[in-house]
């Protein structure tokens, strides 16, 4: 293993390595959200249906998933800086080709040159900065790589709703452009191979082809499970089937191999292994509740993308200022309590989301998100911490990629499950509301009344005035299950970070020293 001195860098390389990686991670990051609020437009531009333009944003999650797992290995088969430099040249062309695709075929296959180029920056950038940084440094530079990661898709919504409106989506695809040239030319001046860095003297193929089918089945059954009913659809069972056959092989594969395409044995370490479940779990509550307040926002109080990104942007500020103060007090603390705060903040920022009515005001939604984000720093910072502490330099490649898997996994799966359970939870409301509504009873009967009375007098005949207020009746019931299923996912949210904050104690402390001042130059 490499000594801590064997890559002392002076702070000015070690400020443009972080420039660079940073750089091209926050745009990978970014281009993710802001796809996702500029689907409808393309979806007019190619004359698509809804069930085919959401595969622009599932081939690139699919492309995404299949590589992610890989990034250590391919490191090892390439060199970490060709790898790098060729994932920027990937993924800026397949923003390029995104563009400029003139069908929905073509948009699609340069989503999945996107993805696959996207896919190795978090893992990548993340080993780069931890090696690069002594020890009691890791802290604040996970806290800056941290601004990247969660900064990048609280901003992303507002800025694809106001390059959508006021120019039109394939500019969503071209401003990665500058950013991907000026990365790879930071990337080539900067990077380097680490002297431990393994090569791969193999490939396993069977082992590739495991991952590919595991791992692309995986990401497709969560993406399309709510569209296709989950388990009543023949799809979805397949893809479950081969899915879970391919990832059962694929793990055996590992365990067995002499050069395995993911080393599993870092889970042999006590606080990876509960930070790899720690961090799902965050990510499954982080996602999926910016999806519950986007959804709220947009379906039942008619806020249009840019307002929604506006809402949820003092995330965002809340998240920075937590990642500064916890990069600071993760050398001088223990970090499972920072840790513990952060799970306590995210569990009374979700109470605060489950407060919810039909006529909330801006603060009402923008408060909790605000609390949300000074709890992530203050989770983020010790858990990565925490994690990789005791992971060897030469096998940091491998753990971050394992890390940033479980990571995606728990996003993903967050998505998936909020969306079912909000709809599941809203027919049970439903089914329960309507069978109380009765014409007969005197309050319907009364409200009805009024509604008719209105629709009437707004020039309606009597027998359309009658069905208009029915309808409306019929409307309002759905709303409020509606509201109803909201507060049942929040609550199921905030009993998560609850339980997270069980496991805590699971990690032993990682004793960390505050940086020493530099000495003063002799003469001085």
């Amino acid at each position: 293993m490499a000594r801590e001195e064997d890559l002392a860098l002076p702070t000015s390389r070690k400020v443009l390595i972080t420039l660079s990686v940073m750089l091209v991670t926050f745009m990978q990051v970014l281009d993710t959200s802001v796809t996702n609020v500029a689907i409808t437009h393309m979806q007019g531009s190619m004359s698509a249906s809804v069930e085919e333009i959401t595969w622009v944003i599932t081939s690139y999650l699919a492309a995404n998933a299949i590589v992610l797992p890989a990034t250590g290995w391919l490191a090892g088969v390439f060199g970490r800086k060709r790898y790098f430099l060729i994932s920027i040249t990937l993924f800026t062309l397949g923003s390029f080709l995104s563009g400029m695709a003139p069908n929905l075929t073509t948009l699609i296959l340069a989503r999945i040159l996107q993805g696959i180029g996207g896919g190795p920056f978090l893992p990548l950038s993340q080993a780069i900065m931890w090696e690069i940084f002594p020890l009691a440094q890791r802290g604040m530079a996970m806290a800056i790589w941290g601004v990247g990661i969660m900064f990048a898709p609280i901003i992303g919504p507002t800025l694809g709703g106001w390059i959508t409106d006021n120019w039109s989506w394939p500019w969503i695809f071209y401003i990665n452009l500058p950013v991907g040239i000026v990365g790879f030319f930071m990337a080539s001046a900067f990077l380097f191979d680490p002297p431990y860095l393994k090569r791969a003297r193999r490939i396993d193929a069977l082992a590739l082809a495991l991952m590919v089918l595991g791992f692309g089945s995986l990401q497709l059954l969560l993406d399309r499970g709510e569209r296709e009913e989950w388990f009543d659809s023949n799809l979805i069972v397949t893809l479950a089937v081969v899915g879970g056959a391919a990832l059962v092989l694929f793990l055996l594969r590992q365990l067995t191999a002499e050069e395995p395409v993911v080393d599993l044995t870092v889970f042999r370490d006590r606080n990876f292994a509960s930070g790899a479940v720690i961090v799902a779990m965050v990510m499954f509550g982080l996602f999926s509740s910016m999806l519950l307040q986007t959804l709220y926002m947009q379906k039942l109080l008619g806020y249009d993308a840019l307002s929604a990104g506006l809402t949820l942007a003092p995330g965002g500020l809340g998240n920075m200022l937590s990642l500064v103060v916890a990069g600071r007090l993760v050398t001088r603390m223990d970090q499972r309590l920072l840790l513990g705060l952060g799970c306590v903040v995210n569990a009374v920022a979700l109470s605060m989301m489950g407060t919810l009515n039909l006529s909330v005001d801006y603060w009402h939604l923008a408060l909790p998100r605000l609390v949300q984000g000074l709890g992530i720093g203050f989770i983020f910072v010790p858990l990565t911490i925490l994690t990789m502490a005791n992971i060897p330099r030469e096998r940091l490649g491998n753990a971050t990629t394992l890390f940033n898997v479980l990571r995606n996994f728990g996003g993903s799966t967050g998505i998936a499950l909020a969306a079912t359970l909000l709809a599941r939870r809203s027919q049970v409301h439903q089914a329960d509301l309507v069978g109380h509504v009765n014409i007969w009873d005197p309050e319907t009967a009364n409200r009805l009344q009024e509604l008719t009375r209105t629709f009437f007098l707004q020039g309606a005949d009597p027998h359309t005035a009658r069905s208009q207020a029915l309808a409306t009746l019929y409307r309002a019931t759905v709303e409020q299950a509606t509201v109803l299923a909201f507060i049942d996912d929040f609550l199921l949210l905030t009993t998560l970070f609850a339980t997270v904050i069980v496991l805590v104690p699971l990690f032993r402390r990682v004793r960390l020293t505050p940086a020493e001042p530099a000495p003063a130059p002799a003469g001085d």
